[in-house]
């Protein structure tokens, strides 16, 4: 195994497997720590945990345990895997973590890079941007677990970290792999415990997996797992085996949990031509609406691909929040989806869409399958998976912000298409 990846979201692991698999590496999704073997083929194992809004020392313990699997199994390199938005709070999980990766893996300094620019995710002076926005402004500081309200992932990252953050320049990355290795060292030689690297371009993704070939540990986005897979490209270490693909036909469902922007827009979009059923949050918290009463929805409307949603505007999630609290709003939820995708599994829907990384990770969780195929991709950081087992099925676990509007309606005919390519 040339890359063990250690993900703190279901849907972020699939969005990291699915960069690594187009990029020439022959990578599988874990999920939760696993108890199995990776095959000597894996080139990239990517260990999908629900971290990324825990207490952190929990993250942590969770996170050593994902790396004393991925040393076992032989990983050259580590990558630890967050949200491309870097989704945090001051007292959260990414320092923490990032800390006691580095203590135990020896880098005295490693690299911070969420940046995903073919997603419109890109770092420049240590600020972080969403298209032309920065990210505070980009309505991410209305996410309802974790509020994006500061843009500077220096000042972000110092209050979760026991030690300075440096700075790597987009300048200096301009300059390529050598000037960005002797920057790094100058941040480490200052006594920095993480260093924050801008990047705009994926020209820029790929100077850094090169100036990081040869540390233990390097933190990020997606989007560094391309500039990773390219550097051990160049050393000649890749298979550029893909996957096999053959695709899995019958009836399909949608969930969606996210309240992004992104996802209501596609769940308006999917609503025009197929059965839409919303669920009140009020309605589940008093248990009047129930797993039952959305599985019965998705069977009843088999034939025509259903999709159940919890989604709202920010302002409506607030108010739920604000009166049952966030953590029981959050569970109700999680459980309610999770229970449902079991029942549609067993009543024998073969082809799943999640929307959301928490629901992505509450259904993930709740199949208790060890691994999960890459398949093709759907959209930049979405990729269609197969979940081997009985019975066998497709699966998307998509991230709220990712797709495009119609990105539902073409998920659910990759899943079922056998071309690659389609």
């Amino acid at each position: 195994m040339l890359l063990g990846c250690i993900a703190d979201d279901f849907s972020g692991a699939s969005d990291l497997a699915n960069m690594l698999a187009k990029n020439g590496m022959r990578a599988a999704q874990y999920i939760g720590v696993p108890r199995i073997t990776a095959p000597k083929t894996c080139e990239a194992a990517v260990v999908a945990l629900k971290t990324r809004s825990i207490a952190p020392a929990e993250a942590v313990r969770l996170s050593m345990q994902a790396l004393d699997w991925l040393l076992a199994q032989g990983a050259r390199q580590i990558l630890f895997k967050y949200c491309s938005t870097f989704d945090s709070t001051p007292l959260g999980n990414i320092g923490p973590v990032t800390e006691a990766l580095a203590g135990r893996l020896g880098t005295a300094c490693p690299i911070v890079c969420p940046s995903l620019p073919e997603n419109g995710r890109t770092v420049f002076q240590g600020h972080l941007f969403v298209g032309d926005k920065l990210l505070s402004q980009s309505g991410l500081e209305h996410h309802p677990l974790n509020p994006m309200t500061d843009p500077d992932i220096r000042r972000w990252l110092r209050a979760q970290t026991k030690s300075a953050v440096g700075h790597v320049a987009c300048k200096t990355v301009d300059a390529g792999a050598p000037a960005i290795r002797a920057a790094l060292d100058v941040c480490a030689a200052q006594g920095c415990g993480s260093a924050v690297v801008d990047a705009v371009s994926d020209a820029h993704l790929r100077a850094i997996g090169l100036a990081a070939r040869t540390d233990r540990l390097v933190t990020g986005g997606s989007g560094i797992g391309l500039g990773l897979a390219a550097a051990f490209d160049a050393q000649g270490l890749l298979s550029r085996v893909r996957q096999p693909w053959h695709g899995v036909a019958g009836p399909a469902a949608i969930i969606a949990g996210s309240c992004s922007q992104a996802t209501r827009r596609q769940i308006a979009a999917y609503g025009e031509s197929h059965p839409v059923l919303a669920l009140d949050v009020g309605a589940v918290m008093s248990g009047t609406v129930t797993e039952d009463t959305a599985a019965r929805f998705f069977i009843e409307n088999s034939e025509n691909a259903p999709l159940v949603y919890s989604s709202a505007e920010p302002a409506a999630v607030a108010a739920a929040q604000e009166r049952w609290g966030r953590e029981k709003v959050s569970r109700a939820l999680d459980y309610l989806f999770a229970e449902v995708a079991l029942r549609l599994v067993h009543a024998g829907f073969t082809r799943i869409v999640v929307a959301g990384g928490e629901t992505s990770g509450a259904v993930a969780e709740a199949f208790q399958r060890p691994a999960f195929e890459v398949g093709p991709e759907i959209d930049p950081g979405i990729p269609a998976l197969l979940v081997p087992g009985e019975p066998v099925f497709g699966l998307v676990l998509k991230s709220g912000n990712f797709g495009g509007v119609d990105f539902f309606e073409r998920a659910l005919h990759r899943l079922e298409s056998p071309d690659l390519r389609a």
